[in-house]
């Protein structure tokens, strides 16, 4: 499994601070009133709010509570708040280099938030461009092995379009070129699986590799970023090593 999935697989086991500070519903709300705003209110002809409604009532997010976030993305109710989406991108310590996605309704608060996280574990952030040439985008989807057996997983992946189809123990990871995302998405909703995860990602060309304590700095600036309530999901270049993984989990 990638380091990224077992990083999220551990913050789940762990009770992650979003499932305690409500983040969680916050970012899924985001996740569905962006995509309600740009393809439409209808599930079934907007693919990315069909995945984001997924993801909110796989957290077991109250049904109000999505109605309410596909009209307000709609324009259908209208509350006076306006998100847009930012991507940050920055270096963090030891050459490490970071793109952050956000959906946010206050660029003011944002930003400065933004800026504090990186520079208290001596990082900064960096101009439009600067970092996002280290990374390629991917169509991505990750989902329990139970759900499907992996020489099914593997034949439906290459069959419509997937680059590879990783067998990660109790983890089954696609990746795809970006155009191929909804077609992959259509064939495992076909078959009644629901990924954990899925979604286009920023994967590093190249990866670096820290020492233990360097790794467990790094991820801690992670994990700070991550805590930011506009914060959606944040892509590095750091390879977490087992030994790495072990201590965070322990931590």
């Amino acid at each position: 499994m990638s380091g990224h999935s077992k990083w999220k697989t551990i913050k789940r086991k762990k009770g992650a601070a979003d499932a305690k500070r409500g983040a969680i519903f916050t970012r899924l709300t985001r996740e569905i009133v962006i995509s309600s705003r740009e393809g439409g209110s209808d599930i079934d002809s907007n693919f990315r709010l069909r995945l984001a409604v997924d993801k909110a009532r796989a957290e077991n997010m109250p049904k109000d509570n999505i109605e309410r976030a596909i009209k307000r993305g709609a324009g259908e109710d209208k509350d006076g708040t306006v998100f847009e989406e930012i991507t940050f991108e920055g270096y963090g310590p030891h050459g490490s280099a970071l793109m952050v996605t956000t959906v946010t309704d206050n660029r003011n608060r944002t930003v400065p938030d933004m800026r504090h996280a990186f520079s208290k574990y001596g990082g900064n952030m960096a101009d439009v461009g600067a970092v996002g040439w280290q990374f390629d985008r991917q169509s991505y989807f990750a989902f329990p092995s139970s759900q499907l057996p992996f020489d099914q997983a593997f034949e439906l992946g290459i069959n419509v379009g997937a680059d590879d189809v990783v067998d990660a123990g109790e983890t089954i990871e696609i990746y795809a070129p970006v155009e191929a995302f909804k077609t992959i998405a259509d064939a495992l909703h076909q078959v009644n699986v629901h990924p954990d995860e899925s979604g286009l990602r920023m994967f590093p060309k190249q990866e670096i590799e820290l020492d233990v304590e360097s790794t467990l700095k790094f991820m801690r600036m992670v994990e700070a970023i991550e805590e930011l309530d506009d914060v959606q999901d944040v892509f590095h270049n750091v390879k977490v090593s087992d030994e790495a993984l072990a201590a965070l989990e322990a931590a």
